[in-house]
């Protein structure tokens, strides 16, 4: 009987050792893989949020789906110009003489692949509405809209995905915990988003250290 209370006892301990060893190296594993997701996911944003702003250029408008994101992405042209200024004479009927005319003048010098400019020969653009971790078929959310601001219509979009796809394996609590942040070190709320639907904005609601680990 003593035998058995003994291996018990051993059992209760290395249990509750587990569970102290898991309180500690839980977050801190949980902070690594948070950090590596994230990143991920806010490189592929910035592929969006770069191809949008191309987008708007040559249309004046954002994309408001992938579809037509994506097809933008793999034909469309940058037209490449030159601004100079120039002047001549003409005849002014109210001073009766010749009056210095001055003009700027704006000369096409061709164009320039989006594809090329943007991704430079790299084809991940036909992706980029994938959610790169998460359960298999998510995708990001994306809308454009054209908003009312300052007495003028401004054209915006907004991309975003909650933590709850990016981080679906990892334990509720700390989830929960993650989706609750409020700190200008990490990214606060239950999602990661990118430009605005109610401001004219393409900033996106992650702290400055997803930007210094560059870019794709």
């Amino acid at each position: 009987m003593k035998t058995i209370i003994q291996i018990v006892l051993w059992i209760a301990c290395i249990f509750l050792g587990y569970l102290i060893y898991k309180s500690v190296t839980g977050p801190i594993e949980f902070k690594k893989v948070k950090e590596q997701r994230f990143a991920r996911v806010i490189s592929v944003m910035k592929d969006i949020r770069n191809s949008q702003e191309a987008y708007k250029t040559v249309n004046g408008k954002f994309a408001n789906d992938f579809q037509s994101l994506i097809a933008f992405v793999d034909t469309g042209k940058y037209t490449i110009t030159q601004q100079r200024d120039s002047s001549y004479m003409e005849f002014d009927r109210n001073y009766g003489i010749d009056l210095l005319k001055e003009i700027t003048i704006i000369d096409t010098l061709g164009f320039v692949s989006v594809k090329d400019s943007l991704f430079k020969g790299d084809n991940r653009y036909k992706t980029m509405m994938n959610v790169p971790f998460g359960q298999k078929g998510e995708t990001f959310e994306m809308k454009a809209e054209i908003i009312e601001k300052s007495g003028y219509k401004a054209p915006v979009f907004e991309v975003k995905v909650k933590k709850d796809i990016i981080l679906y394996d990892q334990p509720k609590d700390l989830l929960a915990r993650e989706n609750s942040q409020v700190s200008v070190e990490e990214v606060n709320g239950s999602e990661i988003k990118v430009g605005s639907l109610t401001e004219v904005s393409t900033n996106g609601n992650w702290p400055p250290i997803y930007d210094k680990k560059g870019d794709q």
